[in-house]
């Protein structure tokens, strides 16, 4: 396994912490905090209206499973940017793939939290099926370009793919019946 080594507490030549603690636990808890958020206020006026209205297919899990399973995924996504923003590769080809891993995990939270909006608040299961399938591509990638980095961070997003892959054949369904 290629060598990295965690963050060192000082920028060489500074007293100042390169990334400590609390600021590297904020980077990766508020915006995904931020992406749940958006996705409650989306979805919550939407379940009882439109949503319940749509034809689904038989696989659709009851709608108190969707709020449990988010809460777990966004604790798992958060614990792996944190871990993910507290490696420093040792060699310059693994520092590309982290710059790179973290572009990928912040385009891929963008991406979860415009979902929301666009299949909830737009009632529009066609746009939502682009944007899952951008998101599902987009957190391979991520776990791809993780895994040399940081295999624990790699793998506590896989019950994440799982589930998008899930939500994609969901809304692909969703759209296929409306």
């Amino acid at each position: 396994m290629p060598r990295t080594a965690t963050l060192p507490p000082t920028a060489p030549g500074t007293d100042r912490p390169v990334l400590s603690r609390w600021p590297r636990l904020a980077a990766a808890v508020v915006p995904v905090a931020a992406v749940a958020v958006v996705g409650s206020l989306a979805t919550s006026p939407n379940i009882p209206t439109w949503y319940a209205g749509l034809a689904k297919p038989d696989f659709t899990p009851p709608n108190w499973l969707f709020p449990v399973a988010w809460t777990i995924l966004y604790a798992l996504i958060a614990f792996s940017g944190w871990r993910l923003l507290g490696i420093a590769p040792a060699t310059g080809s693994l520092r590309r793939t982290r710059t790179l891993a973290l572009w990928a995990f912040f385009v891929q939270l963008a991406l979860n939290g415009a979902w929301t909006p666009v299949f909830f608040a737009r009632h529009d299961p066609a746009g939502g099926l682009v944007v899952v399938v951008a998101l599902l591509i987009m957190i391979l990638w991520t776990i791809r370009l993780v895994l040399p980095l940081d295999r624990l961070a790699a793998l506590v997003l896989v019950p994440y793919a799982a589930w998008v892959s899930y939500a994609t054949a969901l809304n692909a369904a969703i759209w296929w019946m409306n």
